[in-house]
Parts: C-alpha cells; sequence; structure tokens
C-alpha cells in the first residue's frame, strides 16, 4: 500500500521536508515490499499496532552480488543482539545499514525467515497465494524484480519480533505483543535494494496467523560524517565504514 508520490504521505517524520521524502508504504500482514534507496537514505520502520515482524534482506543496488551478512555483522560487533549504535554488514566487509534509533528493543539475527513447510505445520496452507504466506515465498516474489531468484535470499534480519540465547543454548522467542509505534530507524551506508516481508515470526507459538501492518517511510540524507559515533564506535565498524567509503571514491 505505497503512496505515490511519496512526499504527499500524511505520516512526515519531525522536521522532515515533503521534498525529500522517497517512500511511504504500509505493509499489511502477510506482506511484501521492494525498494531501491540511495546512500544516506534514512529508513524509519513502524510496527503500528505491536504485532508486525519485519524480515529484512540487504543488497548492493550497483552489484546485488554482494549482500547482508547476518554471521559477519554479529562477529564483528561481538553482539548478538542489534540494536541503536550497530551496523549490518556485507559479505564483503562493508557496512550497509546503521541503526541510528530503536525504540522496540526486540529483534532476531538468530532465526531466519519462515517458509512454506513450516506454516503449513502451524496454520494449513502456508504456499505464497494461500491464506498463509511465508516470509520466504514473500521473499522470492520481491527478489524476481530485480532478476535474482531463490539462491538470492541470505539469512534475513527479523525486526520487532525478538528472541533470548539462554545459557544451555535454548532460544526463548520474544513474540508479544508489544506497545503500538515502536520504530527502528536505520541509515543507508551504501546504495541499497531493501526487501522486506511482513509474517509472523517462525517461532511464533500462537495457532493462529497473527501479524499486524508495519509502516516503512524513508527521506534522503546526507552521507554519514568522519565523527559519527557509530562510525568511530570501534576499530572494526571504522574499517567497516572505510571499506564503504573506498568503494565509492571512484
Amino acid at each position: 500500500m505505497p503512496t505515490v508520490p511519496a512526499s504527499q504521505a500524511r505520516y512526515l517524520p519531525e522536521g522532515v521536508s515533503p521534498a525529500d521524502m522517497v517512500w511511504a508504504e504500509t505493509l499489511a500482514g502477510g506482506g511484501y515490499a521492494i525498494k531501491q534507496i540511495n546512500r544516506g537514505t534514512r529508513l524509519r520502520l513502524t510496527d503500528l499496532y505491536g504485532d508486525g515482524c519485519l524480515s529484512l534482506l540487504l543488497f548492493n543496488a550497483e552489484r546485488p552480488v554482494e549482500r547482508l551478512n547476518i554471521a559477519d555483522t554479529l562477529k564483528i560487533q561481538w553482539n548478538g543482539y542489534l540494536g541503536a549504535g550497530r551496523f549490518l554488514l556485507s559479505d564483503m566487509g562493508r557496512v550497509m545499514m546503521s541503526i541510528v534509533e530503536d525504540t522496540a528493543g526486540t529483534h532476531d539475527a538468530f532465526c531466519g525467515a519462515s517458509n512454506a513447510g513450516t506454516n503449513a505445520r502451524k496454520y494449513g496452507d502456508g504456499s505464497n497465494f494461500g491464506p498463509y504466506p511465508s516470509a520466504r515465498d514473500r521473499f522470492a516474489i520481491a527478489v524476481a524484480k530485480y532478476g535474482l531468484g531463490r539462491k538470492d535470499i541470505h539469512p534475513c534480519l527479523n525486526l520487532f519480533k525478538g528472541v533470548t540465547i539462554e545459557a544451555d543454548g535454548a532460544v526463548t522467542p520474544m513474540i508479544g505483543p508489544f506497545d503500538v509505534n515502536r520504530s527502528v530507524t536505520l541509515r543507508a551506508e551504501m546504495d541499497l535494494i531493501l526487501v522486506m516481508a511482513n509474517a509472523p515470526h517462525v517461532l511464533d507459538p500462537r495457532p493462529d496467523y497473527t501479524v499486524t501492518s508495519l509502516r516503512a517511510v524513508a527521506w534522503r540524507g546526507p552521507v554519514t560524517s568522519e565523527n559519527d559515533p557509530i562510525r568511530t564506535g570501534t576499530p572494526e565498524a571504522l574499517r567497516a565504514f572505510l571499506n564503504v567509503e573506498d568503494y565509492y571514491a571512484r
């Protein structure tokens, strides 16, 4: 449910001019979206009713062979729980996005996306055109629009629905529902293709297919400065940002 043009969106972020808006879309439960954005763009994702689950893939818009690497994202930052001040790393050692604000705090970088089989076991028909579509099958439709296929669907980041890894290795889901209008704001550090699916988390224990709408809004912004605290936070972060800056020094 996109607003076209985005400048006519009713819900503008505070201080953002309508002329700077580049994307405004609502993802219903079971929906998906794909969008190309430029380096410096800010993206705000809002869980409107407290029960959304946004699964996210990232690709380098110029060379989609480069994409989000969840394992390296966690390893380089020595942290399994992403939030404000963290960044998302590509499989070529470059920062793809930074998390600049986070009022949600419940995200999941471990479990990946639901699929037709997992949905079928819990809900019934889990196919793409059935009543209970999975995040992975939504991804497949979305990436096809850019000439990509199932082989390009990499491990995703799940936003708004989290998990906790217990001392014994058990995975405890944090499913909610949560407060309404929690949000995450990310900054694009490269020109990107964003792929999103809004489907129940793969570990959601509820017997019903339960997922509510999310909102995505994006607006133009400056490229990250040299003294940005996420860029300079650690030697590993600085190297990842320098790799981006070297890539665009053409």
